[in-house]
């Protein structure tokens, strides 16, 4: 069929693909004049494919039609006309001309909000059931006959862009197609639209969206939902008009914790939270604002008003001024330093930033600039006015807000905070949801936290740190030795660690990480590329490396800090923001830890902790378009959901760490007294809450007897001996678990022998202090290799031997990411950790392998147009 495209923007270029896609002969496109010298999408489209494009300004004039206008379209011979998203008035002699007349794509269930506001009118009125409709043109506004429609669900929180977004967008190009497809297979139905039902409402413009206060909450927050984005819902506020974006019901009490905002009109005053900006109708019921835009274009968070909203920029004295010229002594390049001149853009260097920071002092001894300074204030505006206000004492920091649960345990007092940590602040979850946090060892409530929730996750909130601070990395580290003891009794009662283990290893290494990688900082470069034109052509090619990205973290319950830290030192590190959810059990470390990366100067958004189960958060963040790399460490199932969540959503870079069945093969020649010492740490180190843990050891024969004594004999670690358990081992480990569950909170360590490679507990993870003993034949190397890899698991494995040529070929043939040799569980900061096969791929720790996973390499390709090919060495 002969079709001629009449319509503009994304929507109009994805009808057009479908239409060709489907086979039919565009003979036209007709769509608007390029405004800033840009084409429309649609008719950029067209032209790619040599289709006669049509930028007419207007269709008519003073009513009529343009006659020349009209003969240009009639000339094109098309059988339909096909309206996907048209802003211009199309006269009814261009209508009625094709064979088959014209079909035209509407944002709503007709007869209802017939209009060019269709959208907006759905929301405001508070509609459950939104849609699209395709229907023939007629004379009339949206009044032709029905061809078909489609439906969907308003969500509560619905917004024009969402819904758009999620339904009337995607959906609205294939019922147009399919329009198409009726039409030429003659089964397009015709249906007058009926009377009863039908509305229009006037076009929504900035002038008539200002918010009437006097109706009920609900009608207020339809009011601007319907209205956000475009034009956006406003009202007048301490003497400027002020707009309105994401509001959300409360459903139940709102939090009385606030600053009251006098507003005009209003039954009451609105509330600014740390959450955002509650508003009440005239029936005391609640709605919650999130975000507002001043009239000269800034937004922020609602629950910034008073801080940021009306700081106004500061007007600089004469002497203030002069000092501003600093910059332009450092730019010499610049002919003028405008307020958007940015630093680094304009050519600054490193040095150069300590040669303003020096120029500052001198001509303001009372002003203390740190490098730092100059990174997070590039542009001259944002720079002045941060040294103005501090010159002029205007620039307290805004104080961390903890609503901290104090306990005394371990003979101090520790302070926890029990909130979400978002764009830097602590926030509770919509609604006030929480739940509780349990002592592992005695069952103790230790408090109730919030629980998070999807409408307080506003990622375009998070930005990348962009020049990666060592100091910051290093202070932070430092801020971590000094709360040490804090953080090892937290982590004691949130993960039941042994407080000595925690202290040395879960915050000693997490320490030591965060030191690591503050020295990577400042070390990520790129690298020049010999390609086959560099020469005589004087092209040169380099890479360079640049930040992923928001980088989404979720760990588990066993190393609940250490877990934090290996990962989030490298995204840090690399320049990345952070969105991390802790283990739904042991949040509490990592809610503390955001805490002091505050303290250590972090900006606002680079690290967001968000409590909840994996069910919601960790989902939601693989789902996530706006992520683009994700880093998980948990269960072989769970990471299979995510790789294929990751892949699903927009193929954003994956790492995973997952379940471990490690090997740890002793050989009859080994140190007996260290292979039995470090065996059993290999099972029973962290309580055998150990990824790396060896999941199986095989002790050969002549040597099996003895070895099993020596391990029993230690009563110092209360171990049960269990021998020849066979076919009913697996009930009686069944029950040895009810046990355990019903006690509450112990298992005692366990050994199992005779164990065959066959029973269930020879190849699941047991991630407990499960000592599982096989033997296996004198010398028969080749024969245990063989045992030892027959596994889908490949994590960590062990060899014990005074034979270097066996312990060498043993550790050549173990399928593992990581051998030992002669000990066990030694893990390093600088030293890659991960596995093969389904223990996951990717590492952490090390440079190479974990901060390079979180950067993108940019390749540069140059010609040297400039310098003479002598001159490039």
């Amino acid at each position: 069929m002969k079709i001629a495209v009449i319509g503009q923007s994304l929507f109009g270029q994805e009808v057009y693909k479908e239409l060709k896609n489907d086979g039919h002969t565009i003979v036209g496109v007709f769509t608007i004049p390029d405004k800033d010298g840009k084409a429309d999408p649609l008719a950029t489209e067209a032209e790619k494919d040599a289709v006669p494009v049509f930028k007419f300004p207007r269709w008519r004039l003073k009513g009529k039609s343009i006659p020349e206008v009209v003969d240009q379209y009639k000339a094109v011979g098309a059988e339909l006309n096909v309206l996907p998203f048209c802003s211009q008035f199309i006269p009814m002699d261009v209508i009625d001309h094709p064979k088959h007349g014209s079909i035209i794509y509407h944002p709503s269930l007709l007869p209802r909000h017939r209009g060019a506001s269709a959208i907006n009118w759905t929301l405001i009125h508070g509609d459950k059931k939104g849609g699209f409709t395709v229907f023939w043109a007629d004379d009339g506004l949206d009044t032709g006959p029905i061809l078909l429609q489609r439906e969907c669900d308003v969500e509560p929180d619905d917004t024009v862009n969402s819904i758009y977004k999620r339904f009337l967008f995607p959906e609205g190009v294939k019922g147009t197609v399919e329009a198409v497809r009726m039409i030429a297979a003659g089964t397009a139905l015709k249906i007058i639209q009926p009377e009863e039902g039908a509305t229009y409402e006037c076009i929504q413009k900035k002038d008539n969206a200002k918010i009437d206060w006097n109706q009920p909450a609900e009608a207020i927050h339809n009011w601007i939902r319907g209205n956000d984005k475009v034009p956006g819902a406003w009202a007048e506020v301490d003497g400027q008009k002020l707009t309105f974006y994401g509001s959300t019901l409360v459903d139940n009490n709102p939090s009385t914790k606030g600053q009251p905002l006098e507003i005009p009109g209003a039954g009451r005053p609105g509330l600014v939270t740390k959450a955002g900006l509650v508003l009440f109708g005239n029936d005391d019921k609640a709605l919650l604002v999130r975000n507002l835009q001043f009239e000269d274009g800034k937004m922020i968070s609602a629950g910034q008003y008073f801080s940021m909203g009306s700081s106004a920029a500061v007007e600089l004295t004469e002497e203030e001024k002069a000092f501003a010229a600093v910059w332009k002594s450092i730019l010499t390049n610049v002919e003028q330093v405008e307020d958007s001149t940015d630093f680094f853009k304009s050519g600054a260097a490193s040095m150069d930033v300590v040669r303003l920071v020096e120029e500052v002092k001198l001509r303001a001894s009372d002003l203390q600039l740190q490098n730092e300074d100059v990174y997070m204030a590039t542009t001259f505006q944002e720079f002045i006015q941060m040294c103005v206000r501090k010159l002029r004492g205007e620039d307290g920091e805004e104080e961390l807000v903890v609503d901290y649960v104090e306990k005394n345990v371990n003979n101090m007092t520790i302070r926890m905070p029990h909130q979400l940590f978002i764009n830097g602040e602590y926030v509770d979850a919509e609604g006030g949801k929480t739940y509780k946090t349990i002592n592992p060892t005695d069952g103790e409530v230790i408090y109730s936290h919030a629980w998070f929730c999807l409408g307080l996750f506003v990622l375009d909130s998070f930005y990348f740190i962009v020049f990666p601070q060592p100091q910051i990395c290093v202070r932070l580290a430092d801020l971590m030795e000094q709360h040490q003891e804090e953080l090892a009794t937290i982590e004691s009662i949130d993960s039941g660690a042994v407080y000595t283990l925690a202290l040395k290893t879960h915050v000693g290494m997490s320490i030591q990480t965060f030191r690591y990688f503050a020295g990577w900082c400042d070390k990520i470069q790129g690298c020049t590329i010999p390609i086959n034109q560099a020469r005589p052509n004087r092209n040169i090619t380099f890479t360079k490396k640049e930040p992923v990205g928001v980088c989404a973290i979720v760990i588990p319950w066993n190393y609940p800090l250490m877990m934090l830290a290996w990962k989030t030192a490298a995204c840090l590190a690399a320049g990345n923001t952070v969105v991390l959810k802790p283990a739904q059990v042991t949040p509490l470390t990592a809610l503390k830890f955001a805490e002091l990366t505050v303290r250590a100067g972090f900006p606002k958004g680079v690290v967001n902790i968000l409590p909840g189960s994996g069910f919601l958060v960790g989902q939601r963040l693989s789902d996530h378009p706006d992520i683009r790399k994700l880093g998980f460490t948990g269960s072989t199932e769970i990471g299979k959901q995510i790789m294929k969540s990751c892949a699903v959503s927009n193929v954003k870079k994956v790492s995973l760490e997952l379940g471990g069945k490690s090997p740890l093969i002793i050989f009859s020649d080994c140190d007996l007294d260290k292979a039995v010492r470090m065996g059993m740490s290999s099972v029973f180190f962290n309580k055998g809450e150990n990824c790396i843990a060896a999941g199986r050891l095989f002790v050969e024969e002549s040597l099996h007897d003895t070895f099993v004594q020596r391990v029993v004999c230690m009563d110092r670690l209360g171990m049960e001996y269990v021998t020849r358990w066979h076919c009913c081992f697996l009930w009686h480990f069944s029950n040895l678990l009810s046990c355990f569950i019903d006690a509450g909170f112990f298992f005692e360590p366990t050994v199992f022998t005779n164990v065959q490679d066959n029973m269930f507990i020879a190849k699941e993870e047991s991630f407990g202090p499960i000592m599982i003993i096989s033997k296996f034949k004198n010398g028969d190397v080749d024969g245990v290799l063989k045992r030892a890899n027959d596994t889908e698991f490949g994590l960590a494995s062990g060899v014990f031997t005074r034979d270097i040529s066996k312990a060498l070929y043993v550790s050549e043939k173990l399928k593992a990411g990581t051998v030992f040799v002669n000990t066990y569980n030694k893990t390093d900061v600088a030293a890659p950790f991960g596995g093969f096969k389904q223990s996951g791929f990717g590492k952490d720790l090390g440079m190479k392998d974990s901060a390079h996973a979180c950067l993108i390499n940019v390749v540069l390709f140059i010609y040297l147009f400039i310098l003479p090919v002598s001159c490039i060495t």
